[in-house]
């Protein structure tokens, strides 16, 4: 098949959209298929060749900066996006998270009598609240029409298939994200990192992700103050001059990836995500698959990857008291965290990027079927 991504991230973006897009990628090229890639151009990251290791050929269109939050790029209006799905000769669009972009795409592959597939990864509409206090339903009604416009909206969670199901949003599949077992494992642990994090022998509490306003990493303070505790903060994003004032001894490691992040990951000993707006929540499957308790809030994606009293607990979303609490919980019981940690890794071995990539395919295949039949 010869199929055109347009993603709104794409790496070295580091996030959930750019991550899957290029994994996505990286499946298809494997599976014999000839991706192209249309994302956001990167600014003054252009001129470095950022796309010299992609899986596939990657076509670049002119963005800006997001205002307050320049790590986000959004796409300007272009007519690259119609070109570059015209000249590849695509046979099926895979729309990633589509919202600017992703719109331009939707349009194109309308006109060019192509299927799409749209792909739900943003919960837009809690970005919006959290952002600006309002534009929730304008944020829908942008949602409604690029996914009500594609030939089928795949979700990664239970919530977010309710979540587009009440907003009107038909023709909609589970699809959930896979998870490099490999580069996230136990064996990773490295007791010369923990001596390093933690000198005086501390429990490692961990976060990995965004460090922006909708995560509410803030809500990691109460842990800080728990005795012989380190909380331990991967990622970079707005927020961070705030949330060092606000962890008092916690350690910023900035934005780590690769083999280096899957070492940081195993070397925690307890997990713990705050943002309450996950439709999947890929870091916490990356704990679950180094074998680190999690505690997350129950609200989005979290309620499908954690197994609540078996891989970990989930929270009250926004409830700094609750998450305090839990954590605690599972640092008095080094035991129990053991438990809760072998029981994550063996809930998720079998979700390879590889399976979920099949399971793409297949979804492709029989929306191509449909369009055939239609034709018919």
């Amino acid at each position: 098949m010869r199929v055109v991504i347009v993603t709104e991230s794409f790496p070295p973006d580091v996030n959930g959209v750019a991550h899957c897009a290029q994994q996505t990628a990286l499946h298809l090229v494997r599976r014999g298929h000839t991706p192209l890639v249309v994302a956001p151009a990167l600014g003054a990251l252009a001129a470095t060749g950022p796309d010299a290791d992609a899986p596939c050929p990657v076509v670049r269109v002119p963005s800006l900066p997001l205002p307050g939050y320049p790590q986000v790029r959004v796409a300007l209006p272009s007519r690259r996006v119609a070109a570059a799905i015209a000249e590849h000769r695509a046979e099926i669009v895979h729309l990633a998270s589509p919202f600017v972009l992703g719109v331009r795409g939707m349009s194109a592959a309308a006109r060019l009598g192509l299927p799409a597939v749209a792909v739900y990864q943003t919960d837009l509409a809690g970005y919006a609240r959290t952002y600006v206090g309002a534009g929730e339903s304008t944020a829908w009604r942008r949602l409604r029409a690029v996914h009500g416009a594609a030939d089928r909206t795949l979700a990664p969670s239970t919530a977010a298939v309710r979540d587009l199901e009440a907003h009107g949003v038909a023709r909609i599949r589970l699809w959930r994200r896979g998870v490099d077992t490999e580069r996230f494992r136990p064996d990773l642990r490295d007791e010369s990192l923990r001596r390093s994090l933690a000198p005086g022998g501390e429990t490692l509490v961990g976060y990995v992700g965004r460090l922006a306003p909708e995560k509410r990493v803030d809500l990691l303070a109460g842990v800080c103050a728990l005795p012989d505790v380190r909380v331990v903060v991967v990622g970079d994003g707005p927020s961070e001059p705030s949330l060092r004032a606000a962890l008092p001894g916690a350690v910023f490691l900035g934005r780590r990836t690769g083999a280096d992040l899957g070492r940081i990951f195993a070397s925690l000993d307890v997990f713990a995500h705050t943002g309450p707006y996950e439709t999947f929540c890929q870091t916490v499957q990356e704990a679950m698959a180094s074998g680190i308790p999690v505690v997350a809030p129950a609200a989005g994606g979290p309620l499908d990857l954690v197994d609540h009293r078996r891989t970990g607990f989930l929270v009250p979303p926004d409830a700094p008291g609750a998450l305090r609490e839990a954590v605690a919980a599972l640092v008095a019981a080094p035991a129990l965290r053991a438990v809760y940690g072998r029981a994550g890794r063996a809930a998720v071995e079998q979700r390879t990027w590889e399976a979920v990539g099949d399971e793409l395919i297949g979804h492709y295949q029989e929306v191509l079927r449909e369009r055939t039949a239609v034709a018919a």
